[in-house]
């Protein structure tokens, strides 16, 4: 069974074909290059964050949500991939709320401070406009440490970042994925391309209709091409 964007059945949800190896998203694409795989897939990120985030026909899309169907899809890196080349796209402040713990190194360099401190103060700016919040320290400081203080954080990142990538919970297992996603402007669902089944990606659009969280669509990660490249080579 192969997993599509179809299954939310939106008019036009948003579909890429998402690497998993690490590229510079500033890189020139030239023609002499021809068709490469790693090249695509910026193009896709680059396709879905103008339409989701600068694009947008409806109200403003400022914080987004990505949350995997099954706990094993990667979306952390898609989420770096997402932030940075939004972060190309604007002059606007962007964030990446990162589920990953703060490390050691970072804690010693942006220590915990108590009271209302500016979130940039102690999140680690990875561009001029870019910065990354661990979750673990924003609902720390913020909102407290259950899914009660989402509202909080998130109105929160609103003062200080034009643009929000959250990297929220595995929306398979989780009901905190649909709460964000219901907070926050939008939520999409990131499909293995080749391990989540039709059956479960409905199911979880189901639920989080049910929670009246705005689906914004789909990512499909680690696709593979089954037309082979020398054919794409001739696009």
């Amino acid at each position: 069974m192969s997993a599509s964007a179809d299954v939310l059945q939106r008019p036009c949800p948003v579909t890429v074909a998402a690497q998993q190896n690490d590229w510079p998203p500033s890189q020139v694409i030239r023609p002499k290059d021809g068709w490469n795989p790693a090249v695509f897939g910026r193009e896709q990120i680059r396709g879905l964050v103008r339409r989701v985030f600068l694009w947008g026909d409806g109200r403003p899309t400022k914080q987004v949500v990505f949350s995997a169907a099954e706990p094993q899809t990667d979306v952390a890196r898609i989420c770096d991939h997402v932030g940075q080349v939004l972060a190309l796209e604007t002059s606007s402040s962007v964030a990446i709320v990162s589920r990953k713990k703060a490390s050691d190194e970072m804690l010693a360099a942006h220590p915990l401070y108590t009271g209302r401190v500016p979130i940039k103060s102690w999140s680690v700016q990875l561009a001029t406009n870019l910065w990354r919040v661990p979750e673990c320290r924003l609902r720390d400081s913020i909102g407290g440490p259950e899914v009660g203080g989402w509202p909080a954080c998130l109105e929160e990142l609103r003062t200080e970042f034009e643009y929000c990538v959250i990297h929220g919970p595995v929306a398979g297992t989780s009901s905190e994925a649909a709460l964000l996603g219901r907070l926050a402007d939008g939520i999409i669902l990131v499909l293995g391309a080749h391990t989540t089944r039709k059956a479960t990606a409905c199911k979880i659009k189901q639920s989080l209709q049910g929670a009246h969280s705005n689906i914004l669509g789909t990512v499909l990660s680690d696709r593979r091409f089954p037309v082979p490249e020398r054919i794409y080579r001739r696009l």
